[in-house]
């Protein structure tokens, strides 16, 4: 008994009981993948003899038949005209010269009125100019570079004379343009507005019980000596450390 299921069950035309639907054989998603197949899409497909496509119809007769006469398109000669666009611009224009300004008066005579556009002409092919039978065409050939020039280098001799004259050119122009930006012409307005009136120093500050009493210390010998001597100072000091350069002597700058 199981032998003969097994044979039952591996025959195709007996996995389904019973009587088999149309739906069976066109319905992909009924029928079951076979073993190492793709699933089947269902199609009708005509007998494997038929052939696909188009039947063309060969008029042409070989050889013989192009030499006897030649087949040449021939031009059609009902000519469909398009009827021109209606020209609104000139029935705006006749409607205003007519008195109507309203959108319903121009309604109206645009229904009773109508103006096409004019055709535009096609314009006439202009004939093939005409040449001389010697004109020859093209562009001419540039003449060729004499060799005892190349050899001497006198197109680099040139190149560099012609860039030292340039730089010597953007120099003077540079060093010109400098002198311009940098001479300032003093005017009266200028010169006022920069000068200041000389200001006594005022003198130094006291107590008001000790303003009227003099010095009683005096060490210099005399006012030229003192002076002599803070003119030394100030001179020493651009050397020196310090506020005031009172300090020790500092090293040179580099």
């Amino acid at each position: 008994d199981c032998k003969i299921v097994l044979i039952i069950m591996s025959r195709k035309d007996l996995c389904a009981l019973g009587s088999k639907r149309e739906s069976l054989n066109t319905n992909p998603l009924l029928i079951r993948a076979e073993t190492g197949k793709i699933r089947r899409r269902c199609f009708t497909l005509p007998p494997t003899d038929f052939t696909y496509g188009i039947n063309t119809e060969c008029k042409d007769g070989g050889t013989a038949e192009a030499i006897s006469r030649w087949n040449f398109h021939k031009p059609s000669r009902t000519v469909n005209r398009k009827e021109p666009e209606r020209d609104f611009i000139a029935l705006n224009k006749t409607a205003l010269r007519m008195g109507l300004t309203s959108a319903q008066d121009h309604t109206q005579f645009r229904a009773t009125h109508d103006i096409r556009r004019k055709e535009v002409s096609r314009k006439t092919l202009h004939s093939a100019p005409t040449f001389h039978p010697d004109m020859v065409f093209g562009i001419s050939t540039r003449p060729s570079t004499p060799i005892y020039d190349l050899l001497e280098n006198r197109y680099q001799e040139e190149w560099l004379q012609q860039m030292r004259e340039e730089e010597e050119r953007n120099k003077k122009e540079t060093t010109e343009k400098n002198y311009r930006l940098g001479k300032v012409y003093e005017t009266r307005a200028s010169l006022m507005r920069r000068y200041s009136e000389p200001v006594d120093p005022g003198p130094l500050w006291k107590m008001k019980r000790f303003s009227k009493i003099p010095a009683h210390l005096q060490t210099f010998r005399s006012e030229k000596a003192r002076a002599v001597s803070f003119h030394h100072h100030a001179s020493d000091a651009t050397s020196r450390t310090g506020m005031f350069g009172h300090g020790i002597y500092q090293a040179a700058k580099c």
